[in-house]
């Protein structure tokens, strides 16, 4: 008998639905519009996604264009050939020049 009781009392606490779902319909209208704003939010995700993937592949191929012309340049000029002939002297005159440079910046 009190099984009986506690059952009917579980069953009168359930809130009703229109659909067998067990949801309210106020319920279902915000599970639909969650529903649509993550679809949406995917389909936004997935556009920048793809807008930022394009704009890396195309730095990263600027740069290595950059660069390779860059070293063309560096091989070409005389500094670069002095620096490729002259390997020793080129690392001491950078480092008096350093010395140099640390020296006045620290006067002041």
């Amino acid at each position: 008998m009190a099984s009986q009781a506690t059952k009917a009392q579980s069953e009168s606490s359930e809130p009703k639905t229109t659909k067998g779902n067990g949801s309210s319909p106020i319920a279902q209208k915000i599970t639909e519009s969650l529903h649509q704003s993550v679809d949406h939010l995917g389909e936004h995700a997935a556009k920048t996604e793809e807008s930022l993937r394009k704009n890396a592949t195309n730095s990263a191929n600027s740069m290595k264009d950059k660069q390779v012309k860059v070293q063309s340049m560096w091989n070409q000029s005389a500094v670069g050939r002095y620096t490729q002939e002259h390997p020793v002297a080129s690392a001491g005159i950078a480092f008096a020049a350093g010395m140099l440079l640390t020296s006045l910046l620290k006067r002041k």
